[in-house]
């Protein structure tokens, strides 16, 4: 089914919205077939400011409804212990916090970015997704994550050349209890690294350490900027280390 077939069957959606590469050109597409559609993002503890700031610049540059339902995703245990199904769970969250405000606002259907490339067996949440009826015309279009970022390229959407981001709870190795001060500690870390020009990076936790995971390409600027980078990053984290198995480009 085409992304135009899709929407003409479809003239009225309501849209599980990230800022990302994916939902963001759904957003463009359902605008341009003339689908009647709002983009609800979810702002928890888990995403960054960036992703939000991103989310509302791309909604704007479409002339898009948006609306922003805040979640304490904290308060559900099962979600803060970090078991390994913790995606699941939290996907089942927010998935629910969107529909619940859809419905509000009389949307029947929910769609989401989910592409061609995302495996079942090893997406994230993709079980929840499936529970929850949730639709994916990108996937259901044969849309490939660089086939996306070429059409994004060429409507453009700044978000084209976007870098994959997961959400800050991925950061935590599993198990370990995840708490809001950590996960400012892992937002500021890589919100500095990011300004200092790093891209398709990673601090991951594990008990009080942080392990930088790098590009290959980077290993250089990180030398230029070792004592920089190591003085900052020690006022959130006992100890530093370097991943060396790098990073896919």
């Amino acid at each position: 089914m085409q992304l135009q077939e899709f929407f003409k069957q479809n003239p009225r959606v309501a849209l599980a919205f990230s800022g990302g590469v994916d939902s963001a050109y759904l957003l463009y597409a359902a605008r341009q077939y003339g689908a009647d559609v709002t983009a609800y993002y979810v702002k928890s503890a888990f995403q960054p400011q960036f992703e939000l700031d991103d989310a509302r610049k791309l909604a704007e540059q479409l002339e898009a409804r948006m609306k922003v339902l805040p979640l304490d995703v904290l308060a559900d245990a099962q979600i803060a212990a970090n078991p390994a199904d913790r995606c699941y769970h939290c996907k089942r969250r927010i998935i629910g916090t969107i529909m619940a405000a859809a419905q509000a606002d009389g949307y029947t259907l929910l769609i989401d970015g989910t592409n061609a490339s995302d495996a079942a067996d090893d997406r994230p949440g993709m079980r929840a997704l499936q529970e929850l009826q949730v639709r994916s015309p990108l996937r259901e279009a044969g849309l490939t994550k660089d086939a996306i970022r070429k059409l994004s390229r060429e409507a453009g959407l700044f978000t084209w050349d976007k870098p994959a981001y997961a959400c800050l709870a991925t950061r935590v190795a599993q198990g370990q209890q995840i708490e809001a001060a950590l996960l400012e500690k892992i937002e500021a870390a890589e919100d500095y690294l990011m300004r200092c020009g790093f891209r398709n990076f990673r601090v991951r936790i594990s008990g009080k350490a942080a392990k930088l995971q790098l590009t290959a390409a980077q290993w250089p600027l990180l030398a230029e900027k070792r004592g920089e980078v190591l003085g900052e990053l020690k006022q959130y984290f006992e100890s530093i280390v370097l991943d060396l198995e790098v990073r896919d480009e």
